[in-house]
């Protein structure tokens, strides 16, 4: 942290502890970074703090021009590039509220975020985290759509609903402080799916999560999210399931649905590696990699695939191209 970050953060202590803290990692985002503070500052409820942490970004000239000026409405963390998890940390460590508020540098609030999600978190004490519906926007064939339409919430957000993923938990939450502190923080050792891998181990804890359908957040799809890599997404998922698996505190049919989706996300892993070896011209690996898939999915479509790459890879790449890339699609979402 650079003196002047010091001297910022010493000048707000003499101030009452607002209620909430946003955090903000940001990593190559300064085209948009001014566009969430201002989601921020717009917010109806104004017991906030923000904190925005630089987690080495290679356009830091860029985005400290942008931050200029909102210095005085912020506080700046810089630290070395070591992923979005230790910059939410950084966050949190230095985070003055009671409630802890995600928010990725892309994404965008609505103007009554934080008054509807601290209303309901102050009626029931019992809540640990909430999270609202978003609006899909971006470059990406889902934006217009909502975030639960794509990803589902359905019944009581419980350890097993999220492995089977009846509930999938929308990124920009609101969460006690302390019950990020008492599941040990967000994992460092991750750089992808560490906020699926908190979530995990809050419900672990025997901690509460909890929806709402209001939408709150216009969340961001685009070509650069890390979430675009399926290979990348699915072995950080699978890591993260080995280590709830580890932690040896599950029922019998937590366990099982755990395993199973295991197996699942081992299939899409080669799914997808599949994918990507036909589009290299690789066609020996992608007749591997989809038959290993397809012992798991049995999917009549990676059957047709499987049989035009042994028969006619050139003609299968021709109609790939032709019926613009449906013809491998897969529903991996995650």
């Amino acid at each position: 942290m650079e003196p002047k970050d010091w001297e910022q953060k010493t000048s707000k202590s003499h101030e009452a502890a607002p209620m909430v803290s946003v955090i903000m990692p940001a990593y190559c985002v300064a085209e948009y970074i001014a566009a969430a503070i201002e989601s921020v500052l717009n917010q109806t409820f104004t017991s906030y703090e923000i904190i925005v942490v630089n987690d080495g970004s290679p356009d830091t000239v860029e985005l400290e021009d942008v931050l200029a000026p909102y210095r005085d409405r912020i506080i700046y963390l810089k630290q070395e590039n070591r992923g979005c998890s230790a910059a939410r940390n950084a966050g949190i460590r230095i985070a003055r509220g009671r409630y802890v508020a995600l928010l990725d540098p892309d994404d965008l609030w609505e103007e009554n975020y934080l008054a509807v999600q601290l209303s309901i978190l102050e009626a029931d004490p019992r809540i640990d985290v909430l999270y609202p519906d978003a609006l899909i926007f971006g470059d990406s064939d889902l934006s217009g759509k909502r975030f639960m339409e794509v990803l589902p919430s359905r019944g009581e957000v419980t350890f097993e609903a999220l492995i089977a993923q009846r509930c999938n938990v929308m990124i920009s939450v609101t969460a006690r402080r302390e019950a990020l502190v008492r599941a040990g923080m967000f994992d460092e050792s991750l750089r992808s799916a560490e906020d699926f891998d908190m979530w995990l181990r809050i419900l672990q804890l025997r901690g509460r999560i909890r929806y709402h359908d209001k939408v709150l957040v216009s969340y961001r799809r685009h070509p650069a999210s890390l979430s675009a890599d399926p290979v990348w997404m699915c072995r950080h998922i699978l890591k993260v399931l080995a280590n709830a698996e580890a932690r040896n505190n599950l029922s019998v049919t937590e366990l099982e649905t755990l395993q199973s989706q295991m197996a699942r996300f081992r299939a899409l892993v080669s799914l997808n590696e599949g994918k990507r070896d036909f589009f290299a011209g690789n066609s020996t690996s992608a007749i591997a990699k989809l038959t290993e898939a397809n012992a798991f999915l049995k999917s009549k479509k990676i059957d047709l695939v499987l049989l035009m790459l042994r028969t006619a890879p050139q003609l299968l790449l021709r109609a790939y191209d032709w019926r613009d890339r449906l013809l491998l699609g897969a529903n991996t979402k995650f």
